[in-house]
């Protein structure tokens, strides 16, 4: 007869597993609900940044909206990743999400007023996500065999490091804080490009990335798109119904569609090749492809409540033309990155430097600021052209694509 100490032993381990040690991640899993709550909870505050980009579309609001979203997808990957590479769905699993949770939050609430009078809050909770953060990998780095053991060392090291930096400036003046934060981000994903693609052993990059992490990369973007109409729908709740208004609104829609169908049909969903730079490449680009499609959002809601200006204001079409601009760049440098890239050379190649050429004249007219309903058309048709392009290559190649299948 089975003991309850027995009974309760059998019953924790189930529900309280630890790690898993790296290279033990799983490659056929799918994306569960609770990450699917997690990701929405980090939508929300990319939600309250763009809100707030909408309100001061200037550069320092720009660049205000740039570091806090970074910090903010920093945080996300790290949890994202250690649940890919460590987390189980049990208990545990839960209590670490929801644990993250707890601290973003309040962090969300901090966003608006992160540059000023709740900068000090923001600093101090983005300390503790860090240093959360840290002790996930610490817990997890105890399992690793040698090879690992080192690396996973240094890494919690840089990442406890970097909470002690969020938390101690919050002593110092706004704008030197939030200089701070700027150079702290763009320090810590230079070296987490070297930690990925230099210091784990090649076999820990290659499994990094599977069908789960893509499509949660995938769904970050979906959900981050959402924001598009949210924008829309915010410019035309503040401003008269009329004819004009609504076309605008409708268009500017279209062009967050048209978003959606650049990254989707070329490079979502897709891995990366099992190589270092690769691996780290298609990881790092994610960040301005999602932030780009974020401050679209963002600019869609000016776009919509300036319908009837004979010029879209400056910042409205620099942010949403840039914006697009991006979007078409760096989901061509994503295709460099894919497994398809050379399979299907012969449609990928042309597409790149269209998209690269696409880009070029977007940016001419977020230059040339036209009317709004004018430049959101404009939007709409250029980025039209690589998909039609694909289209028509795909018809003329149909048989030729039928027999090159993407490597597994």
């Amino acid at each position: 007869m089975t003991s309850r100490h027995e009974q309760w032993a059998r019953l924790r381990s189930q529900l309280w597993r630890p790690p898993r040690a790296h290279g033990e991640e799983p490659r056929e899993r799918v994306v569960g609900p609770l990450e699917l709550f997690y990701d929405l909870v980090v939508v929300v505050l990319v939600a309250q940044a763009a809100h707030h980009l909408a309100g001061h579309l200037t550069w320092h609001g720009l660049g205000e909206f740039a570091v806090v979203f970074v910090l903010v997808w920093i945080g996300w990957f790290n949890g994202s990743l250690h649940h890919e590479l460590h987390g189980h769905e049990d208990a545990r699993g839960r209590s670490m999400f929801l644990l993250q949770i707890l601290v973003l939050v309040p962090l969300g609430a901090f966003i608006p007023e992160a540059g000023g009078a709740r900068g000090v809050a923001f600093a101090v909770d983005a300390g503790v996500l860090f240093a959360v953060l840290a002790v996930l990998w610490l817990l997890a780095a105890r399992g690793d065999s040698a090879e690992f053991r080192r690396p996973s060392r240094v890494f919690v090291t840089g990442t406890a490091v970097c909470a002690g930096v969020l938390a101690g400036s919050a002593a110092l003046p706004a704008g030197l804080r939030m200089l701070t934060w700027g150079l702290l981000a763009a320090a810590y994903l230079a070296w987490l490009a070297v930690m990925l693609g230099w210091a784990f052993p090649e076999r820990a990059v290659a499994l990094s990335v599977t069908d789960a992490l893509a499509e949660r990369f995938g769904l970050l973007i979906i959900i981050v798109l959402g924001e598009t109409v949210t924008g829309v729908v915010d410019g035309l709740a503040h401003e008269p119904t009329n004819a004009l208004t609504l076309a605008v609104g409708l268009v500017a829609v279209v062009v967050g569609f048209g978003a959606w169908w650049t990254y989707f049909d070329f490079a979502g969903h897709r891995l990366p090749k099992t190589t270092r730079g690769s691996t780290v490449l298609w990881m790092l680009v994610h960040l301005p492809l999602t932030a780009a499609v974020a401050a679209m959002g963002a600019a869609m809601v000016g776009l919509v409540e300036h319908a009837h200006e004979d010029r879209t204001p400056a910042a409205i079409a620099w942010v949403l033309c840039g914006g697009t601009a991006v979007v078409l760049c760096a989901t061509t440098a994503l295709a460099t990155s894919l497994r398809v890239w050379r399979p299907e050379h012969r449609f990928y190649r042309p597409l790149a430097r269209t998209c690269i050429a696409v880009a070029a004249v977007t940016a001419g007219v977020g230059a040339a600021r036209p009317a709004p309903l004018i430049l959101g058309l404009a939007l709409v048709l250029l980025l039209g052209v690589p998909w039609g392009l694909a289209v028509a290559y795909r018809l003329a190649h149909e048989e030729s694509f039928a027999e090159e299948k993407p490597e597994a």
